[in-house]
């Protein structure tokens, strides 16, 4: 008869699940004893075994043989299979007193494995880290670890016929010896089969473009694994489940209990009925043909997202005061996955609201086209600003997780600069590249972000001013140890034009406040003009430098030192530096920082710096 696949059962399962559950929620109190004549791992097992004896809930003379036999089984699976143990119940603690005795020495140590994964590297690589060698003193551990290794390489790798045809372990503790026998039988390697979807709105053969793995190549589990998560990055639904039909040839001829499950039903969906046939009669044709059916169809089964999906957000700056975020997202909006994302931002000095129309291209997470748009007014002191701008993005991430956009955007802005107005019509390719990396998400121990771009406009296309500019930024978050975090920034910006006038604010540079040099008030930071107004600059540059030490749970202090400045030619006379301390609360909502600085060019002079939100 043909093997049976080895899928544990929910019985199983529940063996495995409940105990440690159990325990984990139980009160134990550990026995009190001082045990000698043992040390190191054998001294510390022999602890772990006798740790939750209730000594209260035993006579003396059953406590006294539950103690030796747990002594007993701590020692063997070091190899000390014939220890003398004198248990001393009169004192206190009680004394537990060990003769180890001769320890096993392994004579014949003989490991094999046949079937395909004889020739897999994972296979050949457990055999060759395999620590016991034929001489060397028994251990238990080892052993059970290798036979676990193989049933765990064996279901990721796709031997699902896997089975020990021989597993043995003779220990003759009179001779001292023990003889290990082991035969890995792993079967044939079954391989991808056909991937039927069930439950999509979006078109199939999108999702099957998106597959990390092809029909006919050797089964992975990381491979579904990997497609599982790219299905759920997209956004497109509320659930994803990748699995593969692991007893195919059943579930197609052999009614399921109680006339199906749901997953069964919406697996098999788009199979033709079939006659049933008996156990019996297919328990037959599966020991004649199990040998030659290794394909494994895969079930990849999804539900919905949510059409219309919508966020709100309330925050608090020093530099614009209160916010309030309102958000508006469609992750799928047609059969073909496009989405569209709507934002508003208000605050006090700035109001905004954008948009932006995704087209997903072959590899919906990693490239697409974008259509973006918005408004913003912006109103704060010496800056007046009401902008359009159009943007179409042609968006690339690579395997390294850089991310290249090529974009083309259209600006027009009416704006008051320092006194000085005008209304202009930009016309301008440009191309970025960014990278951003963090863990956790909620308050990075370690991260990193970078950012380029350059942007050209030319008065040959009708932009009302030529120019080219140019940013950077780099913010690198790193720990040592679990309490001790530090943060570096820099920013630059330069702009090369003999159209400065006809630049509109959000192009120029402005330097000072909660995210730039702290000790100054908000975009302070920039040339002059004969009035004193603020005209914003031809280049900036910006640097932080941030110590924080944890203080208690998620409580941080900080001190640190910024300096910069926005400015019309490279190498300033002087950078503007401010420098403080702080402290940092991860709190539910996000980190929440609040900074006390002071600026180095004015006497006796501090800024409260106060907001919400990741550093990233």
């Amino acid at each position: 008869m043909g093997r049976q696949r080895r899928w544990p059962t929910a019985k199983q399962v529940a063996y495995l699940l409940v105990p440690p559950l159990i325990s984990a929620s139980s009160v134990s109190w550990a026995l009190e004893a001082d045990i000698s004549g043992v040390d190191g791992r054998v001294l510390v097992n022999i602890e772990a075994y006798l740790e939750n004896i209730e000594a209260d809930q035993y006579t003396d003379a059953r406590l006294e043989g539950e103690i030796r036999q747990r002594t007993q089984e701590a020692m063997r699976v070091y190899g000390y299979y014939e220890p003398d143990i004198t248990v001393e119940l009169d004192q206190s603690p009680i004394a537990v007193r060990i003769e180890s005795g001769p320890q096993v020495v392994i004579e014949v140590l003989d490991i094999s494995i046949t079937g395909d994964a004889n020739n897999d590297p994972p296979f050949q690589d457990a055999l060759d880290d395999f620590p016991l060698k034929q001489g060397e003193p028994l251990r238990h551990a080892p052993w059970d670890s290798l036979r676990s290794q193989f049933a765990g390489l064996a279901i990721e790798r796709g031997y699902f016929d896997w089975g020990f045809s021989d597993r043995r372990m003779e220990v003759r503790p009179y001779l001292e010896s023990a003889r290990l026998y082991m035969t890995f039988d792993s079967g044939p390697r079954y391989h991808f089969g056909d991937t039927f979807i069930t439950g999509s709105h979006i078109e199939p053969e999108r999702l099957r473009q998106m597959q990390t793995f092809r029909a006919g190549e050797p089964y992975l589990a990381e491979s579904l694994a990997r497609y599982n998560q790219r299905l759920a990055e997209t956004g497109w639904f509320s659930s994803v489940s990748v699995r593969p039909r692991l007893e195919t040839a059943q579930e197609l001829t052999i009614a399921p209990p109680s006339g199906g499950s749901p997953w069964w039903n919406e697996a098999t969906a788009s199979q033709p009925e079939r006659s049933r046939v008996s156990s019996a009669a297919l328990a037959s044709a599966l020991s004649i043909n199990s040998r030659d059916d290794t394909r494994l169809p895969i079930d990849v089964s999804v539900e919905p997202a949510d059409r219309h999906q919508f966020e709100v957000g309330i925050g608090y700056a020093t530099d614009v005061g209160p916010r309030l975020r309102f958000g508006w997202q469609q992750p799928w909006i047609n059969r073909f996955g496009h989405s569209l994302d709507h934002d508003l931002y208000l605050s006090a000095p700035e109001q905004r609201f954008t948009g932006v129309y995704n087209i997903p291209l072959e590899d919906p997470i990693r490239d697409n086209y974008r259509l973006q748009y918005g408004v913003r007014n912006i109103d704060d002191g010496d800056t007046k600003s009401l902008e359009g701008t159009v943007e179409v993005a042609r968006r690339w991430e690579f395997e390294n997780r850089w991310v290249q956009t090529l974009y083309f955007r259209t600006t027009y802005e009416d704006f008051t600069q320092g006194g000085q107005a005008d209304e202009v019509w930009l016309f301008y390719p440009g191309i970025q590249w960014s990278r951003t990396r963090t863990r956790p998400q909620r308050f990075p121990l370690w991260g990193d972000r970078q950012q380029l771009s350059i942007e050209y406009s030319d008065r040959a296309w009708g932009s009302d001013a030529k120019f080219t500019r140019l940013t950077g930024d780099t913010e690198w978050i790193r720990t040592i140890g679990n309490d001790n975090r530090f943060l570096a920034r820099l920013s630059i910006g330069a702009i090369e034009t003999g159209d400065f006038d006809k630049l509109p604010p959000s192009l120029r540079f402005f330097a000072g406040g909660d995210r730039s040099v702290r000790g100054y008030s908000y975009e302070s930071l920039s040339p002059r003009n004969e009035e004193g107004r603020l005209r914003g600059g031809q280049q900036m540059l910006t640097s932080t430098l941030e110590y924080q030490r944890r203080v208690t749970g998620d409580w941080w202090g900080a001190t640190f030192i910024d300096t910069g400045d926005a400015f019309d030619n490279w190498g300033p006379t002087g950078l503007k530096t401010g420098a403080g301390v702080g402290v940092r609360w991860v709190s539910p909502v996000g980190p929440i920082r609040f900074d006390i600085a002071h600026p180095f060019d004015i006497d006796d002079a501090f800024r409260v710096h106060f907001s919400i939100g990741p550093e990233f």
